[in-house]
């Protein structure tokens, strides 16, 4: 690994994720390893498994604390972390990342059943991110190319929740950032 934003990207992984998840019982590290873990068992492509390690790398680039949403705080975390990989990354990887929060409203607004499936943190922070989608923010949610892997990245999102789950180590996942990142600009 000799581009150094994929060392700083790992260095993130490896060093900035041992906060709490949330109210879950596992740390950062293993939320986004679990969800690239679900992601590589599905047989996604590179650019999801990537965007499934690297989708809540926004909480390991702000200073606000391990859980904003329980101080009352969007942290907008989505947000944060797709301008940190726009430069490394096409919308294949950044697109779900931005979307992953507006698939869980999407998700709550089109499947009766989705908010039951919700975690408690992912319930209070659905209500800072702004509910349930409009009909006319679902359409405008469909109309982004990327729309259907931001949905399959929320949904290992929510099952990347596990204490005690086994996964491969960050650097068995860097494999596929490194197939994806976007040659660097010299």
């Amino acid at each position: 690994m000799t581009d150094p934003r994929l060392a700083h990207i790992a260095e993130l992984i490896e060093l900035k994720a041992d906060g709490q998840y949330g109210l879950a019982e596992i740390n950062q590290r293993q939320h986004a390893l679990q969800a690239a873990a679900l992601a590589e068992k599905q047989g996604c492509p590179e650019t999801l498994i990537a965007a499934a390690l690297l989708h809540d790398i926004g909480h390991m680039v702000h200073d606000l604390g391990d859980n904003a949403a329980e101080n009352g705080v969007d942290d907008k975390h989505e947000e944060l972390g797709h301008e940190f990989l726009t430069s490394m990354f096409g919308p294949d990887v950044t697109e779900p990342v931005r979307l992953h929060v507006a698939a869980k409203r999407y998700l709550c607004a089109v499947e009766p059943d989705y908010f039951a499936k919700l975690s408690k943190d992912s319930i209070v922070s659905l209500s800072l991110q702004g509910g349930p989608m409009s009909p006319e923010e679902i359409a405008e949610f469909e109309a982004v190319p990327q729309y259907r892997e931001a949905v399959q990245l929320r949904r290992f999102d929510e099952q990347a929740k596990v204490k005690g789950l086994q996964t491969p180590p960050a650097s068995h996942f860097m494999q596929y950032v490194e197939r994806v990142i976007l040659p660097a600009v010299e």
